[in-house]
């Protein structure tokens, strides 16, 4: 099982050249979900015109399927105010944008959880979009409209500061309600669990693979089977 740290690195140069705000809400969105137990990859952050219109091209003049209806600046991605992400499969290499996955078996669909958590830090989702839904997009526009972008104006300090405050606000509301506590196994952090009233609850599936096992569920039964290497069910 990847660390939280290893997480992170996957999505490190996705990161780069987004807006500081916006780079600090999406790194605390993989923070979040990594987590509930839930790991994402940032699949796309600040994209160059050349590339918006390379993939606007897409489906209409090049081979593929259309996948946006932006040219190019005329996506918060050119201006480093967009991400895109994807669920991050537990062999760590490979990603699903399967929005019914519950990965980490808590009856509950991934992708919704990443979803609203990202709503909490002030992203705006795609799939909340009347016209073409974009379920993977996640942007933050600061009430600039991309005329206003496009003619060279840029979020105000005063917007980025509430951003940021509302992110710390977040982790502040956390950290009163439940105290996050770093869950380690054999000296390597294996998750963030929450410690309450002196009961420390942390993701099964990653402490399982943390320990080398395996981890299946039983919905008849509401079961977790947990089995260490050597053992047998």
């Amino acid at each position: 099982m990847l660390t939280l740290t290893q997480v992170q690195n996957k999505s490190s140069a996705k990161l780069a050249g987004l807006n500081p705000a916006v780079h600090a809400a999406a790194a605390a969105l993989i923070e979040r979900c990594y987590a509930c137990g839930i790991p994402i990859l940032i699949t796309q952050g600040l994209r160059t015109m050349a590339e918006q219109d390379t993939l606007y091209a897409q489906g209409r003049t090049k081979p593929g399927a259309i996948v946006t209806n932006a040219r190019g600046g005329y996506s918060y991605h050119n201006y480093g105010l967009a991400v895109d992400f994807a669920l991050l499969l537990p062999d760590g290499k490979n990603v699903s944008w399967d929005m019914l996955r519950d990965g980490n078996e808590d009856r509950l669909a991934d992708w919704g959880q990443v979803v609203q958590i990202a709503k909490t830090f002030g992203f705006e989702w795609g799939g909340d979009w009347s016209g073409f839904k974009d379920f993977s997009h996640l942007q933050m526009t600061f009430g600039l409209a991309l005329d206003r972008l496009r003619a060279g104006e840029r979020p105000s300090e005063a917007a980025m500061a509430a951003v940021n405050d509302l992110l710390k606000k977040n982790e502040t509301l956390i950290k009163e309600d439940k105290a996050v506590v770093a869950v380690h196994v054999n000296g390597v952090k294996a998750a963030d669990g929450v410690l309450d009233k002196g009961i420390t609850y942390v993701p099964a599936r990653m402490l399982a693979e943390a320990m080398g096992g395996k981890i299946s569920y039983d919905p008849k039964t509401r079961t977790v089977n947990i089995t260490l290497p050597g053992e047998k069910n």
